[in-house]
């Protein structure tokens, strides 16, 4: 008689080759991040969906930023008078601007197993607003649920709970040391190119030229949009 699985056996055989994955492919991360190794794998995987439509989500966090916390949408000057959802979607300032921020996050979620690095970089992005008087470090947190309710929205079905617990712990502590480095007085926020592990190909540039990099830390373009009587940069 032939050897053959019965119904049982073959429905038990995925769990294993789960069980092996899990012991045995994901390298460790530092115990300092909110998530494990695991999550982080399962969360850079994840982000590759966001990372496609990421104008998209960008405009909804904003949206969604604004119609619970409507008084920040006064800080620019650029969408401070827009009012329907309709002119939120076809702002090319809003867009710029949101695009901006995910960028930023892009930049911590796909390094998020380099603590380091990551730290630094939010810490000098969290310091750049300091210069912005209309700014204080409890504006960090109420991105939060925005950026889920977006996140949500773009990945669909992929959004399960397993999902939805590691991005609260990661958007937890990037908004955290985004806070910390604008509370922290000593953090210069004139930032110093600091290139990413993941795209750290040399760039050259005219002078006055922002390059990509410093994008990634939080140094915004020319076109990017003003607050109300600064004439700096944007966040």
């Amino acid at each position: 008689m032939g050897c053959r699985l019965t119904k049982a056996e073959k429905e038990e055989e995925p769990k294993d080759f789960d069980k092996l994955e899990e012991k045995t492919s994901v390298p460790q991360v530092d115990s300092r991040l909110p998530i494990d190794a695991r999550e982080a794998f399962k969360l850079k995987q994840s982000w590759k969906g966001i990372k496609r439509r990421i104008e998209e989500t960008g405009v909804e966090m904003f949206i969604r930023l604004f119609k619970t916390n409507s008084s920040l949408k006064y800080i620019f000057t650029h969408f401070s008078k827009l009012e329907t959802e309709d002119d939120m979607r076809g702002n090319e300032a809003l867009e710029h601007h949101a695009t901006f921020v995910m960028t930023t996050l892009d930049e911590a979620i796909s390094n998020i197993d380099n603590y380091n690095y990551v730290t630094d970089h939010l810490h000098r992005t969290g310091a750049t607003h300091q210069r912005f008087i209309d700014f204080s470090s409890e504006n960090f947190g109420k991105i939060k649920e925005p950026f889920l309710e977006a996140v949500k929205i773009t990945l669909g079905d992929r959004y399960t709970d397993y999902m939805a617990n590691v991005y609260t712990k990661t958007i937890d502590f990037i908004l955290s040391a985004l806070s910390h480095g604008y509370l922290d007085k000593n953090q210069c926020y004139e930032l110093q190119s600091t290139k990413s592990p993941v795209t750290s190909a040399l760039q050259t540039s005219h002078p006055g030229e922002k390059t990509e990099s410093d994008q990634a830390n939080g140094i915004p373009s020319d076109q990017s949009v003003p607050k109300i009587e600064i004439s700096a940069q944007s966040e």
